[in-house]
């Protein structure tokens, strides 16, 4: 007899690694607790959850709605909730309000994926964070912040759990050249940059240094895999992609739910964005088997050694990203190197298996 009920919360309208963490949390937690899931009506979690008799549809419109809390404290009841996880931040109004109207008044542990920038000192996040139980950070480095933003008297326990990759099953040589000549790779150098599509993953500064490379007629080229989250930066990073007559070297291929296959197809692969609180892309690819180029800022530098398990350039500066692209582009003995130590590291230190044991041994003590 499963004798916890958790319930799952994320009613972000998006579908990146917050959100299919969330779904991954949903079925691992799901061997040892009864657990639930409220998503958000027309989100691109909803395929999901498809025909899942414990998920529960809800209609999101800001960040805060007391209407929407009520609702949410009606399934905690009739569902005898003893935990709510969430994961994105913009929920925590309505979960903490979901609690005090309940009549459970379940414990609430939040699963922290972005980082916190600003003092929550004021009245409206004293109240929030003071009914919140535990923040699991997903690096060292966002628990330094919440420790060092969130007053003392009011933070909730932290724990840091990163997040996991699987091991994915290894492709065969054949496998993967009919899938590279299916992309018109050809002989081609690959890259790849994995993420949402927007300015903060940073996908123009692949486009800026691939402008360097065709310069060098270096035969390079970058597949950019991800849904557009912002429609204006996509047709902005076309039009670039026209300006430096690119359209033969980067190309765009949108979402896919085979993220493993790119990244064994690829030589490189990318991770660009500004200030990523962790990166989970990046330890999907090292444990693929395959090089790593990310920027160094952010939980990345928690993951990648520079010049043993990966390499990094100079956060939000697209030359050196050219360059460190060129020097994995002529150096084969160093990429193979990078990628067999990057994949052990990841096996040892990001294991899915492991890590999620750790949040299961959370709850059972929560």
């Amino acid at each position: 007899m499963k004798n916890k009920s958790i319930l799952e919360v994320c009613l972000s309208p998006d579908l990146g690694g917050l959100e299919l963490y969330m779904s991954n949390c949903s079925k691992y937690l799901s061997k040892e607790f009864n657990v639930y899931n409220v998503i958000s009506k027309n989100s691109k979690l909803e395929d999901y959850f498809k025909n899942d008799k414990n998920s529960f549809l809800l209609k999101r419109k800001s960040s805060f709605s007391l209407f929407l809390a009520l609702k949410l404290a009606k399934i905690i009841d009739k569902q005898s909730i003893d935990i709510i996880h969430l994961h994105w931040t913009k929920d925590i109004p309505i979960v903490v309000f979901s609690k005090k109207l309940s009549k459970r008044k379940p414990k609430i542990v939040q699963t922290r994926h972005m980082t916190m920038t600003r003092f929550k000192n004021d009245f409206y996040h004293k109240f929030l964070y003071k009914n919140i139980d535990t923040i699991i950070c997903v690096t060292k480095a966002l628990q330094e912040q919440v420790n060092k933003f969130i007053p003392k008297n009011i933070r909730p326990k932290t724990e840091v759990i990163y997040l996991g990759a699987k091991t994915s099953e290894k492709l065969k040589e054949n496998e993967i050249l009919k899938f590279k000549n299916s992309l018109k790779v050809n002989d081609s150098f690959m890259l790849g940059l994995v993420g949402r599509i927007n300015e903060f993953k940073g996908q123009h500064l692949l486009i800026e240094a691939m402008s360097l490379l065709k310069e060098k007629k270096l035969n390079i080229k970058a597949y950019i895999i991800g849904h557009a989250m912002n429609e204006e930066y996509l047709e902005k990073l076309k039009q670039k992609v026209i300006k430096y007559e690119l359209e033969e070297q980067v190309l765009f291929v949108g979402f896919t739910k085979e993220p493993s296959k790119f990244m064994q197809a690829c030589d490189v692969v990318l991770m660009a964005s500004k200030n990523e609180t962790f990166g989970l892309v990046t330890i999907e690819a090292m444990r693929n088997g395959t090089a790593v180029i990310a920027s160094n800022s952010g939980g990345v530098l928690e993951v990648i050694d520079d010049e043993k398990t990966g390499l990094l350039f100079e956060n939000q500066n697209y030359e050196d990203l050219a360059l460190k692209i060129e020097k994995l582009y002529k150096d084969d003995i160093l990429r193979e190197k990078l990628a067999y130590a990057g994949q052990k590291k990841a096996k040892i230190q990001f294991d899915y298996d492991k890590q999620f044991e750790k949040v299961i041994e959370l709850f059972g003590r929560s």
